[in-house]
């Protein structure tokens, strides 16, 4: 069996692709295609079709998170892979070949996976509130092997408003690593420097075309190891990014409508799920909204469609034709105009928000907040803050990070809805001049779907008719 070699670049599309001359080496020896990805094209959805060969609708994973309607909270960015239904690539494979053998660096819903190496990024959480760089590894012998090469997983690095290069040179050397020790039948790596640039400046800037030539820099010798050592690499995008222009208060109006409450600690505001008859969980440019009464349905529904900025308002019916009609879904989905994407924000004065609002917290916001990867450029001395907060940490003292603006203008990169145009479309591309037969037909006629990727692994290793 070929082994395989399995890279997330997110945000590649052609356009990253022509400053990315080693990348482009290896597509003209092989072959490439458009990836038509799912609708949200956001991470947790399209890794969790990829690796399931299901949409949404299966595998539940309808965003980069969603309402807990039995917990009744709204959480972002879990990681136990037990929140993604269905079968898995390597355990599809595991019944043709029980010796199959899989690790993963990076790809989300990692805790717990049943891949036979994990490495994924997972904070030390102190009994005093600190938070500490580190990963999640298993075998555990591997984690002080890493971090002993590479130092700690650079989490500052990965997000918010330091992210850079940095974690995905530690993700690509940890590859390089488990390939050079290891003989796995398929690797997967996780690489997101792409999405950091792309939506602080947006696509058509020039600093995005740096960042696309500056990750190719990094990856080369990734590249390089697998070719010696005859790995197939596979290369899959989930999205691409596109200029953002307008952001869009979702909750805002549900708010002002009396729709959305919130309750009040310490004078800051936080939303209530439990008594607001209708609320979203922004995610890029799709947000989910949950009604709690069936009733309501047509008033929000009415509402929604003539927000600025809203193209789809989707009910379960019309979900269905998007194959995203989960429980997990909201009673609506709302779909961003070109350019839109929709704020989390629920407080209409900026004196009430709550604490975390203004830094960088992933877990504790009910919604994706892209202005987590700036610093606040109305406040002169939030890097000042910031470089003495990091001391604070050193020193084992706690610290608040309150770095992220308030104001929404500064994200200039967007993404989450479908696609309209091949430029900035996600591609697929393979090292291996074969085409497996699950793609071979979409090739010349269209795009490779999503779902179909798990095949493709199998079929390039020669399983695809054993696992039928």
């Amino acid at each position: 069996m070929r082994p395989v070699l399995l890279l997330d670049v997110v945000g590649l599309t052609p356009r990253a692709l022509a400053h990315m001359p080693r990348l482009s080496r290896l597509a003209s020896g092989g072959w490439q295609s458009r990836l038509d990805t799912v609708l949200p094209a956001v991470t947790c959805s399209v890794q969790s079709t990829m690796l399931t060969g299901l949409a949404p609708a299966q595998h539940g994973a309808v965003g980069n998170g969603w309402y807990f309607r039995e917990l009744g909270e709204v959480h972002l960015w879990r990681q136990h892979n037990r929140l993604v239904t269905g079968e898995k690539l390597w355990e599809t494979a595991r019944r043709a070949d029980p010796g199959y053998t899989a690790a993963n660096v990076c790809w989300w819903y990692a805790m717990g996976m049943s891949t036979d190496v994990t490495v994924t990024p997972r904070p030390v959480y102190h009994a005093d509130g600190r938070k500490s760089p580190d990963a999640y590894v298993r075998p555990q012998a591997l984690h002080d092997e890493l971090t002993g090469r590479f130092g700690d997983f650079p989490l500052f690095q990965y997000w918010g408003p330091t992210a850079s290069i940095v974690s995905t040179r530690w993700i690509v050397a940890a590859t390089r690593h488990l390939l050079a020790t290891r003989d796995d039948a398929l690797t997967m790596a996780y690489l997101p420097h792409l999405d950091y640039d792309l939506q602080r400046f947006g696509p058509l800037d020039p600093r995005a075309d740096a960042a696309a030539a500056e990750l190719d820099t990094a990856l080369a010798p990734l590249l390089d190891d697998a070719e010696a050592r005859g790995i197939t690499v596979l290369v899959v995008s989930e999205y691409g990014i596109e200029p953002a222009t307008t952001p869009v208060d979702v909750n805002r109006l549900l708010r002002s409508a009396g729709l959305l409450e919130v309750y009040v600690q310490d004078g800051r505001e936080q939303l209530d799920p439990w008594t607001s008859r209708a609320f979203a969980v922004a995610d890029h440019q799709v947000a989910h909204v949950y009604v709690r009464d069936p009733g309501d349905l047509p008033r929000v529904s009415a509402l929604l469609r003539g927000l600025p900025g809203v193209d789809l308002v989707l009910d379960r019916a019309a979900q269905a034709g998007f194959g995203l009609d989960h429980p997990n879904a909201g009673e609506l989905v709302l779909v961003a105009e070109p350019g839109a994407w929709f704020t989390y924000y629920f407080w209409l004065d900026d004196d009430r928000a709550p604490d975390y609002a203004r830094g960088v917290d992933i877990h504790r916001k009910p919604g994706y907040d892209p202005a987590e990867l700036f610093f606040d450029p109305g406040d002169r001395l939030a890097k000042a803050r910031a470089g003495l907060n990091l001391v604070r940490k050193r020193l084992g003292l706690r610290y608040a990070m309150s770095t992220t603006p308030l104001d929404p203008s500064c994200v200039r990169g967007t993404h989450g809805r479908l696609p309209a145009s091949d430029a900035d479309a996600p591609v697929i591309l393979c090292s291996q001049a074969d085409v497996p037969p699950v793609v071979a037909g979409r090739l010349s006629s269209g795009g490779v779907p999503a779902a179909a990727v798990k095949a493709a692994v199998l079929e390039l290793q020669g399983l695809g008719t054993r696992v039928g």
